[in-house]
């Protein structure tokens, strides 16, 4: 079954994904070789590559401005730096979750599927902390890891104890969409 609109133009989803479709046919191999020589592993290339993709499908902005692209291939070299940065940072993450893991007596370790929930859980933390404003993760952190007070974030950050509470309010409603 397809549907029309009145207009007689296809659905604007159907746009977008010609538009991608079209972008992934005429670069892709182009943007896998770049991965490769930034990664030295042709199989995360490919994976990278296709979650550049993926983050373009998925971003409503970046579709409808693909079919007026002067630079496709900067733009899909934008769009991959910005997946890397998100890779890399898993990765450090990771890899700081396994060596404290590794620190840990073999008796108290957690299962492999525990490990699998626990990264799981770190990787939704970082994405919900990357997405904060800058000032509000600081709050955040001070008072969550640093075990500071509000009055002396407020102290050290030059603000009030109202916008200390007002960002960690924020921070808080971040954790609890993070967690649905």
């Amino acid at each position: 079954m397809t549907s029309h609109t009145t207009s007689g133009e296809p659905p604007a989803c159907a746009m977008d994904g010609g538009a991608v479709q079209h972008l992934y046919l005429a670069h892709h191999n182009w943007l896998k070789s770049l991965l490769r020589s930034k990664l030295g592993d042709i199989h995360q290339a490919a994976d990278l590559a296709h979650d550049t993709f993926v983050a373009i499908l998925k971003s409503p902005a970046r579709t409808t401005q693909l079919d007026a692209l002067r630079e496709p291939r900067a733009y899909l070299r934008t769009v991959a730096n910005g997946v890397l940065v998100d890779f890399f940072r898993r990765r450090a993450l990771e890899s700081a979750y396994l060596d404290a893991l590794a620190a840990m007596p073999e008796a108290l370790a957690p299962s492999p599927e525990e490990r699998a929930l626990i990264l799981e859980a770190l990787h939704r933390i970082d994405a919900m902390l990357d997405a904060l404003p800058s000032k509000t993760r600081s709050v955040f952190l001070q008072s969550q890891l640093e075990g500071l007070s509000y009055n002396e974030i407020a102290q050290a950050m030059a603000i009030s104890l109202r916008t200390v509470k007002r960002h960690m309010q924020a921070a808080f409603m971040a954790c609890l969409e993070a967690m649905l």
